[in-house]
């Protein structure tokens, strides 16, 4: 399988030296984590994702032949989360973690490079790509947050604290300016654009200082392993099944299947970190899957180009 040495070295190796860079980084200086995350869910992660949903030109056709698979593809994950925490017995903090480790992919900085590796030469695969990575950043920010802020609060302090992040904003100012065609003024256009930019960058790095805090004799705890196996193979068997439901065929179904494989989002991490909520296991999380898929993206892409030609 010739994709193997080519998303590794074209995906994988570039987030893994981001990751030393942090964790050597983290190693020399020993950082205030919690300001790094602080200044990435207050700053630079907001201006990633206004800047993602305001340059994303969405086709209509594509996105309500795909938005009920992606919502039932997700449930199902969602349900699969839960049954398997319940298995566990997992608590509060470590259902929530296991749960976005299983539905929330890293369909940004790792799936559109891929995405526009295999599909160059058909720019419907990408764009359906981006239609997930916009989906997954509504996902991230209201299920996913959920989970997390849900262990240590409840009520009307989970719905406030949904309210008052940045991120919500960016997302709803976001698509308004895309739906009305708003042009924003250079000058906050550079800041801004400047920001996004440096998201993903700042964001491994602060995630592999992270990784250089962790106690690695834990890496394969029960835990891990099956949010591992989650993600990686049951979330891909889960979008073959649906895919067949649903009659999805050609360049949709095969970007809808690669789409469903890729690694745990970063972003899990991230907002482990900021609520303190198993900060570790959701950063060894990460990069488990990251590493290990690989193997299993590799093996996807290839499914895919055999059966959905």
């Amino acid at each position: 399988m010739p994709f193997l040495g080519i998303i590794f070295l074209n995906v994988i190796l570039p987030i893994l030296i981001l990751l030393i860079i942090g964790a050597s980084l983290q190693r020399k200086f020993n950082f205030d984590l919690k300001a790094l995350s602080n200044l990435i869910t207050y700053c630079f992660m907001p201006a990633a994702v206004f800047m993602n949903i305001y340059e994303t030109d969405i086709d209509i056709q594509v996105l309500l032949q795909i938005i009920g698979y992606l919502v039932v593809f997700s449930v199902c994950l969602m349900i699969v989360g839960a049954v398997v925490s319940k298995i566990l017995k997992l608590d509060k903090g470590e259902s929530g973690i296991f749960n976005n480790s299983v539905v929330l992919m890293n369909s940004g900085n790792y799936g559109i490079p891929v995405s526009q590796l295999i599909f160059q030469a058909n720019p419907l695969g990408i764009s359906i790509q981006i239609i997930m990575v916009v989906f997954q950043n509504i996902l991230t920010y209201t299920y996913g947050l959920y989970n997390l802020i849900s262990a240590t609060k409840s009520g009307l302090d989970i719905l406030r604290a949904l309210l008052l992040l940045p991120i919500i904003h960016a997302m709803i100012l976001g698509a308004l300016f895309n739906a009305f065609h708003i042009t924003m003024p250079e000058f906050i256009w550079i800041p801004i654009n400047q920001l996004a930019n440096a998201f993903i960058a700042i964001a491994l790095i602060l995630l592999g200082a992270q990784l250089a805090k962790i106690q690695f004799r834990t890496l394969f705890n029960k835990m891990i392993v099956v949010s591992t196996i989650g993600r990686l193979i049951i979330g891909p068997s889960i979008a073959l099944l649906l895919i067949y439901i649903f009659g999805i065929e050609g360049i949709v179904a095969q970007s809808l299947f690669i789409g469903s494989s890729f690694p745990t989002s970063r972003n899990s991490a991230t907002l482990a970190l900021e609520y303190d909520v198993y900060p570790d296991i959701a950063a060894q999380t990460v990069l488990l899957t990251t590493v290990f898929s690989s193997i299993t993206v590799t093996i996807v892409v290839y499914l895919a180009s055999i059966l959905f030609v």
